[in-house]
């Protein structure tokens, strides 16, 4: 298993609405996300800075992007990018962190 950090930006008057749409997420992507191998996906919210930090566990990289190509996938990304930063394909803006430390 493969664990993956990174972090996002929500817009600053968008954190409960993020949070409405996160609890629960759409069945089908929730199903889209464990059938490409994703485990324990997390999503924590720092208020102060508008900065989302994420982890996951994936089986594989190619994977775990081949869920972008999911046709739910791109609907989610389309129903989110007007609370945070995006790119042109409706992707949210993110940057993968490095671990540099790790207790099991």
């Amino acid at each position: 298993m493969l664990r993956k950090a990174f972090v996002m930006q929500v817009n600053p008057d968008c954190h409960d609405e993020y949070a409405r749409r996160h609890n629960p997420i759409w069945p089908e992507l929730a199903q889209t996300l464990k059938n490409h191998g994703a485990h324990h996906y997390a999503i924590w919210l720092d208020a102060q800075r508008n900065l989302l930090f994420a982890t996951v566990e994936i089986e594989s990289e190619a994977r775990w992007q081949a869920i972008a190509a999911t046709e739910v996938c791109q609907r989610w990304w389309a129903s989110m990018a007007a609370l945070m930063p995006s790119n042109a394909d409706n992707s949210p803006q993110s940057r993968e962190l490095t671990q540099v430390f790790w207790l099991e």
